[in-house]
């Protein structure tokens, strides 16, 4: 019995939506009016004010898009007047405040760890009232789960983006199987949303709704909501630090005339770190050089890179803090991902007025127009195709035509649509309450 904004209008119930507007409330004939909801909860979600746990296993920006995302998220929705509780095990520095709750998992475990934060999630759920439970990771219970890394289930059956040849993609295949902690991921997903009460699934784009549906078929589509990716524009604005690229050059000892193709990865075998570099050897041009910025360490890319004979044409810069720098040293942005529901660095190079190359397999290419924005690939083990579209990115003439139409989609990514849509959910699950 939820009150949802679906196809049968109740015209008795009206709701004041997060920018003010007054706006029809949508539901079921067989839930209860909204208007039997009383007053003052109605004013807290009428008009901000919501109680909202968000739930991430680490709260460190450093280790990816999903991270980023959800302390940029607990910050704009503090800015909107609702309480926000950052629910993780561990919390970078500069990132842990008043109201945010640490879970001890104290185990030296992967999958020790995550077990022991469902055990102690629960614990803290079943004392602590929210008015939405909002999980970027499987979870036993919640009202919204947005599986910023894909469906665990598809992901625990895909093969390692490290290993080449048809028998090292089934021996990595199996491998992801006997992994205890993806397993397990799929498990505590398989029984949230096959069990009786589903949180609405937040799918980051068409390519992960289709995921969902194939891999959940029984699933309602009430619970299958679509909220693309967005970026930040007042941060991720080419013109806020001009200078910004110029020392990450330097500091780097890379030429200002040089043509920078700029990776970001935390996972750099899923990614396509290796494809990448296999298209730097391919196309051999003193002019190129590759820049890669993650965490992981790059010892196994190194030596392909010795092997190649690649020398200073790739360049490791390590983790990073501040995309931004680096995104204004780039000249083109790659990530030849063999799976990516809808990695938010593409989206933050298109804001930036970067070109990008990327696959068929990544949901933010979806925005894109091949050819316009940059280039989207069908297959991500297609070298010679990815080294191809890296020496059409060498002339500077269509770079500049591919920037202006990559800055020309910046209104299709702003933020504020975007948490103007997703306050929409938490209304409604407030409403359902």
């Amino acid at each position: 019995m939820r009150c949802l904004w679906m196809a049968n209008r109740c015209t008795r119930c009206t709701l004041f939506n997060a920018k003010g507007r007054r706006g029809e409330v949508e539901m079921r004939v067989d839930s209860p009016c909204v208007s039997s909801v009383s007053p003052a909860t109605w004013g807290a979600y009428a008009w901000g004010g919501l109680k909202i746990a968000l739930v991430i296993l680490h709260a460190d920006p450093a280790r990816g898009g999903a991270e980023r995302y959800t302390i940029d998220l607990a910050t704009a929705l503090r800015g909107r007047g609702h309480t926000v509780a950052l629910i993780a095990s561990s919390f970078a520095a500069g990132v842990q405040q008043a109201g945010n709750v640490q879970l001890d998992t104290g185990t030296r475990t992967r999958l020790g760890g995550y077990l022991q934060f469902l055990d102690q999630l629960d614990r803290h759920f079943a004392g602590h009232r929210y008015d939405v439970s909002h999980a970027m990771l499987p979870v036993r219970a919640c009202d919204v789960y947005h599986p910023h890394a894909g469906i665990a289930l598809e992901a625990s059956n895909a093969p390692d983006g490290r290993y080449e040849g048809p028998v090292m993609q089934v021996i990595s295949r199996v491998a992801g199987r006997l992994n205890r902690r993806r397993q397990r991921f799929g498990a505590v997903e398989n029984a949230l949303l096959g069990g009786p009460r589903p949180p609405i699934v937040l799918c980051l784009s068409d390519y992960v709704k289709q995921i969902v549906r194939r891999r959940y078929p029984t699933l309602d589509e009430r619970y299958i909501a679509m909220l693309f990716n967005a970026v930040d524009l007042d941060r991720f604005d080419p013109s806020l630090r001009p200078d910004a690229g110029a020392e990450v050059r330097s500091r780097f000892g890379i030429d200002p005339a040089q043509t920078v193709g700029l990776i970001i990865a935390q996972d750099f075998g899923r990614k396509g770190l290796r494809e990448a570099i296999l298209a730097t050897a391919f196309v051999r041009d003193p002019r190129f050089t590759l820049l890669v910025v993650g965490k992981e360490d790059p010892a196994t890319y190194r030596r392909l890179v010795n092997e190649k004979q690649l020398g200073s044409s790739v360049i490791f810069a390590g983790r990073t803090d501040d995309p931004y720098a680096f995104y204004r040293a780039a000249d083109l942005f790659l990530l030849p991902t063999r799976r990516d529901p809808c990695s938010l660095v593409v989206l933050e190079s298109l804001a930036m007025g970067v070109p990008v190359v990327s696959t068929a397999l990544n949901g933010a290419c979806e925005i894109m127009t091949s050819g316009t924005h940059g280039f989207v690939l069908d297959d991500p083990a297609d070298v010679p195709r990815l080294a191809s579209a890296i020496r059409s990115l060498l002339d500077e003439g269509a770079r500049k035509t591919m920037a202006a139409s990559c800055l020309a989609l910046r209104p299709r990514l702003a933020y504020g649509t975007h948490l103007d849509a997703l306050c929409e959910i938490y209304q409604r699950v407030a409403a359902a309450r």
